[in-house]
């Protein structure tokens, strides 16, 4: 993750040089075409990095999920200092220094090579150093498409409230921000003590261009695989680990793992477009976020069935359900379910004008969210409810800092932290069966794929899956390895029966 990490800062930064350098000039020597140069990065510079990578993703060719876009962001976010000290080296350079080598005899050209760029060449460097530490950091966030890095520890760390694992991805991304600092600091100094020279460039350039080539030789993989992805949280990881581990068990195809992605939404594009193959989604929650029907008043069954029409449309194909159904949990505290008497979701109503409600941004947003809940049961809380992330939802109720949460079923935090779970006296939820989401054309061309959904199909219970979520959430296992001991167990029994059936 480090390697992928130093490759995308190194590839962006190259780019956003090789860019920004003669963007810098424009903006010196024909402002007309420079000022626009530079106000286009003051915009990107604007934008939050999260925000960028979703607009990116549905643009052909440069967006979608994968480092792809990753790399585009880090460009734009890298342009402005480049360009900006680019433009301030060559504007503080003396006129008379300028001036002589005009009398000298030089063309406008060879004066820019052999005088102005050598004397802005420290601040050049600075406006380098500036735009590769701000890629060290915003290359973190990045993991949330898909695109690797060390932001794949820091979003398992907080899928999973883990201080360590987080410490494992942001201790290596400071230490590379220090050391990239450093390294061009002295550069920095070196140049301002008198050293201007260019001749160190193509040493430079080669090195450069290898970690380019390293990059695309890392990035390419066998034309026959498959690519898995998952949303951000806890659950999602072990599923994607499971139809990963199932594939690998069923066939020779290559898996790409592109797990923790932001969330429903960027899961939903990814597949429609081919960056990833698969990925096990909730039906209520396509019911209602994707496809955008009410939530309630229907069955399990039927439910699939719309799915499966609205998806083969898009050509993607609805696997049979796993076994468990994840429906939103509504959560309060144990001691106030005992104190007051709550039961329901209704019995909110006695304390909404006192009680701080707390919900993930998606629940907000969502059509089987927060709002449609609030219709339902006619809640009017007297404070506006807090928007925090989803992996930080369950310790916040657990410290009072909110009275009411939105979770899920299956989570372990439930009774580990003694919440309990409010009853949808007014079935308002629909169906969340977990399912997989397939390309119907990878289904197709491979037909390992439905032996591996096979070999899932029906065999995940809601206590089983509540078990895997115990063992990373609380006893901090790794989610390859619990995913790993799942299908163990599940062969075994089927060898058990087999050889059963067969003694009969």
């Amino acid at each position: 993750m480090l390697g992928q990490h130093v490759l995308l800062v190194a590839l962006s930064t190259t780019v956003a040089i090789a860019m920004g350098v003669p963007a810098g000039i424009l903006a010196v020597r024909r402002p007309s075409v420079g000022k626009p140069l530079l106000a286009i990065g003051n915009i990107a510079q604007t934008i939050p990095s999260l925000a960028l990578f979703g607009f990116l993703i549905p643009i052909p060719f440069i967006g979608g999920i994968g480092p792809t876009a990753a790399i585009v962001a880090l460009i734009l976010y890298a342009l402005l200092p480049i360009m900006r000290s680019t433009a301030a080296g060559l504007q503080g350079i003396d006129a008379a220094i300028l001036e002589a080598g005009t009398a000298m005899g030089m063309t406008s050209r060879q004066r820019l090579r052999l005088v102005e760029l050598p004397l802005a060449l420290p601040s050049i460097v600075s406006g380098i150093r500036v735009a590769t530490v701000i890629g060290v950091g915003t290359a973190t966030i990045a993991a949330a498409i898909g695109a690797g890095g060390l932001g794949e520890y820091i979003f398992r760390g907080l899928s999973m409230v883990d201080g360590t694992v987080i410490l494992a991805g942001a201790i290596p991304a400071a230490v590379l921000a220090l050391s990239a600092d450093a390294f061009l600091g002295f550069v920095e100094r070196r140049l301002s003590r008198g050293r201007r020279s260019f001749a160190a460039l193509p040493a430079v350039a080669g090195v450069l261009l290898a970690l380019v080539l390293a990059t695309a030789l890392l990035g390419s993989t066998s034309a026959d695989r498959i690519v898995v992805g998952s949303k951000n949280f806890t659950e999602q990881v072990i599923l994607g680990e499971l139809l990963a581990q199932a594939v690998e068990r069923e066939s020779a195809v290559t898996v790409t793992r592109k797990l923790n992605l932001g969330g429903t939404f960027i899961c939903d594009r990814a597949v429609r477009s081919g960056d990833i193959d698969m990925y096990v989604e909730y039906t209520g929650t396509a019911l209602t976020a994707i496809f955008h029907e009410k939530a309630g008043g229907r069955d399990r069954r039927a439910v699939l069935n719309l799915l499966r029409d609205r998806y083969s449309r898009l050509g993607v194909t609805v696997g049979a359900p796993l076994g468990f159904n994840n429906t939103f949990a509504i959560l309060i505290r144990g001691m106030d379910a005992r104190r007051l008497g709550l039961r329901t979701i209704g019995d909110l109503r006695r304390v909404q004008e006192r009680w701080q409600p707390g919900f993930g941004f998606e629940f907000l947003e969502r059509e089987d969210g927060y709002k449609g809940l609030v219709r339902a049961y006619d809640l009017r809380f007297a404070k506006a409810p807090v928007g925090m992330d989803l992996m930080l939802i369950y310790p916040a109720l657990a410290k009072g800092q909110v009275d009411v949460i939105a979770g899920d079923a299956t989570s372990p935090q439930i009774a580990e932290l003694d919440l309990v779970m409010l009853q949808d006296d007014r079935s308002y939820f629909p169906p969340y069966d977990a399912v997989p989401i397939v390309k119907t054309s990878s289904l197709l061309k491979r037909p390992a794929l439905g032996r591996a959904l096979g070999r899932l199909a029906g065999r995940i219970s809601e206590a089983q899956m509540r078990a895997m979520n115990h063992a990373v959430d609380v006893r901090r296992e790794d989610a390859r390895l619990v995913a790993r001991e799942f299908l163990g167990q599940l062969t075994s029994t089927r060898t058990e029966q087999s050889l059963g059936g067969g003694a009969h």
